[in-house]
């Protein structure tokens, strides 16, 4: 579920952290640009686990603050295929069973990725699976707070990073910017930048997180 990722950057240490050892400045200045961000290609990022090198500091004229490029590993959360999760069932919804892992909410199992047959039960708010027996069907709540297990079966990474126009105006960077008329749905999924499908049983789920740009050290 959690791996290490090697990665690189120009750390920027304003003045007022000065009194603090280089170290610590710089873990506390990238913890705060990484912490629950999503990387492309990477994950979501966690913590700095620890500084593997650090280069000359430097200064930029009229910036008072001091540069440094550190090299780093991070903690990053980013399940392997085949993965088994445990996450809980945080609320339900027409639009599906929401899941949280606890330290991310941004989890949906799809009704048509629910155990069949299923229904969403108006008045209770809750997802039914009505599970077949000799005896005839039983309801089964989805009910709040369930512990439940997922398989990973694939991942999806999109670069949502702002289009450039050559003079440096942001361009929209969505679908339907350049294939006409598009539903909703089919937008925000292509602007998902970290997806990924799992299942329990048959059932599918995509995580949803945003993220950004940073060199992660392969060159």
């Amino acid at each position: 579920m959690f791996v290490l990722a090697e990665m690189k950057h120009a750390v920027r240490i304003p003045p007022w952290n000065f009194n603090l050892k280089l170290t610590e400045a710089v873990v506390k200045e990238l913890n705060k640009k990484l912490a629950n961000t999503v990387m492309l290609n990477v994950g979501l990022c966690i913590m700095v686990f620890d500084i593997m090198k650090m280069e000359e500091s430097y200064i930029i004229p009229g910036d008072g603050a001091s540069h440094t490029k550190v090299h780093f590993r991070c903690v990053v959360f980013r399940p392997t295929i085949e993965e088994i999760l445990v996450g809980k069932i945080k609320s339900s919804s027409r639009e599906g069973v929401h899941v949280t892992l606890g330290f991310f909410d941004d989890i949906v199992i799809p009704p048509e990725s629910l155990q069949h047959p299923s229904r969403f039960d108006e008045g209770e708010q809750l997802w039914v699976w009505e599970y077949e027996t000799e005896d005839g069907k039983h309801d089964l709540f989805m009910d709040s707070g369930e512990e439940i297990r997922f398989r990973v079966t694939a991942e999806t990474f999109t670069d949502t990073s702002p289009m450039m126009s050559p003079g440096g105006i942001p361009l929209k960077n969505d679908a339907a910017s350049s294939s006409g008329a598009t539903s909703d749905n089919e937008t925000s999924k292509s602007m998902i930048p970290y997806l990924l499908t799992m299942e329990k049983a048959h059932n599918a789920v995509v995580f949803l997180m945003t993220g950004i740009h940073m060199d992660t050290g392969n060159d």
